[in-house]
């Protein structure tokens, strides 16, 4: 009688984890493997040209993806420990930062300039209505700013400590910078290039995105938890959204009026709806780091820097269509955020069978 009852319990058990297997093989695939360099961090999306730029760290590169074949079609050699990326749609080029030999590569087909930089070059944004670079130096409390038509210096702005991310808001014509250690964020006017206000934020502000719809900017507070929103009429925190753990990257999806928003150590990308100022959903994916939005295709690039993957997801059903395997132990999966949730209450009911199982055996030997 023990063994039969055994024997039941486990065959049950047995056909409900190879149902909920099933169900995994059913809702992962993968659309795209794209092989490019190692540690992928920043990255943008040129509309030009309709590619995507990576900046891979590890292998001081930056792969160029075409997002119609989600191929590599050209991969240019840098300086050291290529970061954070910009594009100039001005001048068709990209601007890329080298943390590693303090320097910033200006790229057309290939790397065609090198400036000399502050100390750590971190973050890059583009000003369109200056025609020049924003670059966010860490090392050395500044913000140095490029003229794109003769790719020299043109003044070095004085900021907080630690400069972390950078965003350009065309309408007031003015750059945010976010001060990491400081917990604050400097904005800079681009005609005089000073610092006009200094706004008090989260705990360890990384990086920033501007949303020209409301006019506003997004801001993940690293340590917080949150984001935090600020009004660019007022230069103050408006609201403050609760995410996920260690919020990282942000960008900005005009087409749908939300933010994406990479939280690091809770493995997964925080969708902000601009009008509620809410999270509308979230989506898993590996230690995520950098995001870019690709106004062409309507979809979210996502650096997932240790576990070297980049995670495409659609802007219209939030699901990942396509992850690229990047450097040494590519991980490749597409993600279906319906069929996982439905998984995710499967594999309860099998953790619940299985404790049952062992409670009736437990009782059976007595």
């Amino acid at each position: 009688m023990k063994a039969n009852i055994s024997k039941l319990l486990a065959f049950i058990f047995i056909m409900i984890f190879v149902l909920s297997i099933a169900n995994v093989v059913h809702a992962v695939a993968i659309n795209a493997t794209i092989k490019v360099g190692t540690n992928p961090a920043g990255l943008a999306y040129d509309s030009g040209k309709s590619e995507i730029f990576v900046a891979n760290t590890g292998s001081d590169n930056v792969s160029v993806i075409s997002d119609s074949t989600d191929s590599v079609v050209a991969n240019v050699t840098l300086g050291s420990s290529s970061y954070g990326v910009a594009y100039d749609s001005g001048m068709g080029e990209v601007f890329v930062a080298n943390y590693g030999s303090n320097t910033v590569s200006v790229i057309s087909d290939t790397a065609v300039a090198s400036i000399s930089m502050g100390s750590w070059p971190q973050d890059v944004a583009y000003d369109s209505g200056k025609g020049e670079i924003f670059v966010v130096n860490w090392g050395g409390n500044t913000v140095s700013v490029v003229s794109d038509s003769t790719n020299t210096l043109v003044t070095t702005v004085p900021v907080g400590t630690q400069p972390y991310g950078v965003a350009y808001d065309s309408a007031k014509g003015e750059i945010f910078v976010t001060n990491f250690y400081d917990n604050t964020t400097s904005v800079i006017t681009d005609s005089t290039n000073t610092v006009v206000a200094t706004v008090p934020v989260g705990l360890g502000p990384s990086c920033a995105a501007y949303d020209a719809g409301k006019g506003e900017i997004f801001i993940p507070d690293y340590y917080s938890n949150t984001v935090s929103i600020i009004s660019d009429s007022t230069n103050t925190v408006v609201a403050t959204v609760p995410v996920g753990t260690e919020p990282y990257g942000v960008a900005y999806d005009s087409g749908k009026g939300e933010i994406f928003v990479t939280n690091y150590e809770s493995s997964s990308v925080s969708v902000i709806s601009d009008s509620t100022n809410t999270v509308v959903t979230t989506v898993p994916t590996v230690h995520p780091v950098c995001v870019a939005y690709d106004a062409g295709k309507g979809e979210i690039f996502v650096t997932n820097f240790y576990s070297g993957t980049v995670s495409v997801i659609s802007d219209s059903s939030y699901d990942i269509v396509a992850t690229v395997p990047v450097g040494a132990e590519p991980e490749g999966v597409a993600y279906d955020s319906a069929r996982a949730r439905a998984i995710t209450q499967l594999w309860r009911v099998v953790l619940c069978l299985f404790r049952l199982a062992r409670w009736i055996r437990a009782r059976l030997q007595v």
